[in-house]
């Protein structure tokens, strides 16, 4: 590209990040000034018709072009994202829990993104996986009920240890410290031998069998290894490396364990990143997700709609939701809160704090039938004259 062509582009009326992108483009090419000049003032046309006029509505059109689409959208809830084993939630009832700001989505699923020398090797692969993927004490060894005694016999299998790489000494300590922890239930004793890797759990009132095979349960269900969250991890080979897809979600956890790759891994709980990683990457996720879900379905939204709706939900520093318990529940306006919910309880309050409505939102004009103040209606003209 030459130095001229270069020189035209730093002067056009356009973002820095799309002039590199033009110049990126451009370069190593070989065009006439005349072509540069019809490519420049092309992408100089598309940008200033993709610019918002003063005054527009584009809160009504977001909701327009988000919401039209979402009426076609198909109610499909569980659907195999390229894995046989892993449900996602798809479709409109997603995009709800998007939107709606859900604690917890019905199916949270992580995707983990390895480092190069693990990503590569599908036995490392595996290792990650183990230390990822919650497993319960029953999987490594044989747990009996001894009901003459009154006990719980567990005997570890050393192979099975070492095949997913714990040392039998890191169970027999940790499985009855997390049964205290996790299930908050103490009225056990226990023994544990080393040398033949066996650990005995005994209740502490032994007139009850309801007790022994109460603390059985317990005792086979302990999860021993791996994060208690993450309740199954497969292994999939993509573009030439391995990926790790979860059912459940726990990223501050993962993000600790040996080998995961911490800038590319992602989780489609929006809360659990708005706590481990901040609002920034809270919004960014509602943007990737709603945009995902819309794709998926073959609907195709302006990603400046989206990013409205993100940047709306997250501008307080915390994740809210579209509704009266979040945005459309703190505006402003009396009249636009009780349009939209619980009429009553809403024109009650304010009349007890005596507030008062501006009207200068659409919702509360067209209640009160004047016209808006946006496009044409927030021009005020005045005629004069000309005597």
């Amino acid at each position: 590209m030459q130095t001229d062509h270069e020189a035209k582009i730093d002067e056009a009326d356009l973002p820095d990040k799309t002039k590199d992108q033009l110049k990126k483009y451009l370069e190593g090419k070989e065009i006439t000034d005349t072509q540069f000049d019809q490519i420049l003032n092309r992408v100089v046309n598309e940008y200033q018709n993709t610019r918002i006029e003063a005054c527009e509505a584009v809160g009504i059109i977001a909701a327009q072009s988000i919401g039209e689409p979402g009426t076609q959208m198909t109610m499909r809830t569980f659907h195999y994202a390229g894995v046989a084993e892993i449900n996602v939630t798809l479709g409109l009832p997603r995009l709800i829990e998007i939107m709606d700001a859900r604690k917890e989505p019905s199916t949270p699923t992580m995707t983990i993104f390895l480092e190069p020398e693990f990503g590569v090797d599908r036995d490392r692969a595996r290792e990650v996986s183990w230390q990822i993927e919650a497993a319960p004490l029953h999987e490594f060894g044989d747990i009996t009920i001894d009901m003459e005694n009154m006990q719980i016999v567990v005997h570890l299998n050393t192979a099975v240890c070492e095949k997913r790489k714990i040392a039998p000494l890191s169970i027999l300590e940790v499985a009855p410290k997390k049964i205290k922890e996790r299930r908050h239930y103490r009225d056990f004793e226990f023994e544990m031998d080393e040398k033949t890797a066996t650990i005995i759990f005994m209740p502490k009132d032994r007139e009850s069998y309801q007790n022994l095979f109460q603390l059985a349960e317990h005792v086979r269900n302990v999860i021993v290894q791996g994060i208690d969250d993450i309740e199954r991890v497969v292994v999939r080979k993509e573009s030439g490396e391995y990926i790790l897809y979860t059912e459940g979600s726990n990223i501050k956890d993962v993000f600790e364990v040996e080998g995961v790759d911490t800038t590319r891994t992602r989780t489609n709980n929006i809360s659990e990143i708005s706590q481990v990683l901040g609002i920034e990457a809270a919004r960014n996720a509602i943007i990737h997700e709603a945009l995902s879900t819309l794709g998926e379905q073959g609907i195709l939204v302006d990603v400046r709609h989206i990013m409205l709706v993100a940047d709306m939900m997250c501008m307080e520093g915390e994740v809210k939701q579209i509704g009266r318990h979040g945005i459309a529940g703190e505006k402003e306006s009396v009249l636009s809160r009780a349009a939209f919910e619980v009429t009553v309880n809403h024109l009650l309050d304010a009349a007890v704090a005596n507030e008062v409505d501006e009207l200068s939102g659409v919702t509360e004009n067209v209640i009160v039938g004047q016209p808006i103040q946006l496009g044409t209606g927030d021009v005020k003209l005045i005629a004069k004259s000309l005597n």
